[in-house]
Formats: C-alpha cells, structure tokens, sequence
C-alpha cells in the first residue's frame, strides 16, 4: 500500500486565530475602550499624559499584549467576512480568491501593527 504524502492544511491555524480573536474582541477590547474612552475623560481613573504612556510601552510584556490586541481581532474579522461571503451570499466560486483577500488583509495589518509598535520611540 503506497503512502500518500499529507496535504499541508492551515484550517485549524486559521480558526484558532478565529476563536482567539474573538475572545480578545469580546472581553479586551471593550475593557480598553472603557478605561481610555469613558472612564478617563470622565475623571474616574487617573489620566496619563503622553510621557508616561510612551514610558510604559517599554516594557516589553506591554507591546506583546498591544500586538495581539491588535492583530487577533483582524483574524477574526477576516475569517467572519469570508465564510459570511462563501456561506452566506453563496459565493463559493470565488473562494480561494476571498481567503487570499481576507487572510492577506489581516496578516498586513498584523504585519503594520508590530512594525508601529517593535519600532516604536
């Protein structure tokens, strides 16, 4: 019996980052969208100034955590937008060239965002 060479599959990669983007979506984002948008313009936590929030992104635990805070959710994003495509309008003819447009988008700005923040001053 001849062994068949395996066929390399990304799809649970794929949905890992699907699930993990979700995840920061729904209980990360929102938490930062409170503190730095309604929590600090109304006084309730203490606001930084640019010096000191420049001085925390120094630490490198902090660019880690901006980094997937940024990148994951565009996985997420993009992995929504093509089975919503390929499902949902039934677009199935066209789908390696919607995965190579949703995946492409998010690994650029996953790639943009930690250029901004590994390079940041």
């Amino acid at each position: 019996m001849d062994a068949q060479p395996t066929k390399l599959r990304i799809e649970p990669l794929l949905w890992l980052l699907f699930s993990a983007g979700g995840v920061v979506a729904a209980f990360f984002i929102p938490i930062h969208l409170f503190i730095l948008g309604i929590a600090a313009p109304l006084g309730w936590t203490k606001a930084t100034g640019y010096t000191s929030a420049t001085a925390f992104l120094a630490f490198p635990i902090v660019r880690l955590y901006l980094f997937a805070l940024c990148s994951l959710p565009l996985f997420h994003a993009a992995h929504r937008i093509r089975y919503t495509l390929y499902d949902g309008l039934q677009i199935k003819h066209l789908n390696e060239v919607i995965a190579v447009c949703c995946y492409g988008g998010a690994v650029l700005g996953t790639v943009i965002a930690g250029y901004l923040l590994w390079n940041f001053v």
